[in-house]
């Protein structure tokens, strides 16, 4: 392709010249043939998560949910353990917390884990 020198650049702002087509067409092709223009696809979310919380503390387990509410998840199963802190805490956390509005609907699978579903993000 022809490098473009000072006095092309005066001709195209001028209107009096164009650059050769068929070698710009060219080097478009080569570079889409080299995903340079167009960018690879997103990686896409798993339909559902599963987020164990075993042997968390209340504040990494607090992390890792909501992480997991603003990645754009939409279902997933949070394990808690049948007893302790986190399964009292996670039914807290999904009504009255920052977390709720994040959570369109949550409830106990058995008497160690939730299933939640996730409202969609939105980009603003």
């Amino acid at each position: 392709m022809k490098q473009l020198t000072d006095s092309d650049i005066e001709k195209m702002a001028a209107g009096d010249f164009a650059p050769d087509l068929k070698s710009v067409n060219r080097s478009v092709r080569a570079q889409l043939r080299v995903g340079r223009l167009i960018p690879p696809a997103a990686p896409s979310l798993p339909k559902c998560m599963r987020l164990d919380l075993h042997h968390y503390t209340e504040e990494q387990a607090w992390d890792a949910i909501m992480e997991l509410a603003k990645s754009g998840v939409r279902d997933a199963i949070i394990i808690t353990g049948a007893s302790g802190i986190l399964h009292n805490r996670f039914p807290q956390w999904a009504c009255e917390s920052l977390l709720s509005p994040y959570i369109i609907s949550w409830s106990p699978i058995n008497n160690g884990s939730f299933s939640v579903k996730f409202a969609k993000i939105t980009s603003d």
